[in-house]
């Protein structure tokens, strides 16, 4: 079966009736986010060759970015929104970090416009602070068995440069206000 629904597409298969709800649908939206401010930490803070290292990476980045969409997408209302509006892309990430886009030009990488500049922000803060990302991951539901809130030895090997604080606090501080006060309100 074939659903087609606010410009996304979603297939499955089913033996029976299945639905389909709205929140279903729109949580893509915030995915499309999470997947591409992921891949937006990952290319500015590599992790090491080792394809175990790689792996342990992006799970801490993909987490972070969740959580950090998850408390500025709570609602079915924003999801919306972000399909309707976008989210901004990478365009300042990339200019504050120096990146060199004219050997791998947006054109090239079109997940980049799919970047929300606050939600990878808010994942650098919490890759950086172990203590505000357990407070943060309680505040938006999510476990808190992961690696980037109980990260092995090797969990921290693998992401030396995505949790190196100094590295991350250019991106970190442009919204890091921001997380402090929606955390605030989520726990108050």
């Amino acid at each position: 079966m074939l659903l087609m629904s606010l410009g996304v597409t979603k297939s499955f298969v089913t033996s029976g009736f299945h639905s389909l709800t709205i929140g279903d649908v729109l949580n893509e939206h915030r995915d499309g986010v999470v997947a591409a401010s992921a891949q937006w930490l990952l290319t500015a803070f590599p992790a090491p060759a080792d394809p175990f290292a790689a792996v342990s990476a992006q799970w801490q980045a993909r987490e972070a970015v969740a959580i950090g969409a998850r408390l500025r997408y709570p609602t079915d209302e924003d999801d919306a929104l972000v399909e309707l509006c976008g989210p901004g892309g990478s365009e300042r990430l990339d200019w504050l970090t120096g990146a060199d886009l004219t050997a791998h030009p947006v054109e090239a990488a079109p997940w980049r416009t799919w970047v929300d500049e606050v939600v990878v922000s808010w994942a650098a803060v919490l890759l950086g602070d172990l203590a505000l990302a357990v407070a943060a991951a309680a505040a938006a539901g999510e476990p808190l068995d992961g690696p980037l809130v109980s990260p092995s030895a090797r969990d921290l090997a693998a992401a030396a440069l995505l949790r190196h604080p100094d590295l991350l606090a250019p991106v970190a501080d442009l919204h890091r206000a921001e997380l402090l006060r929606a955390l605030t309100a989520r726990t108050a």
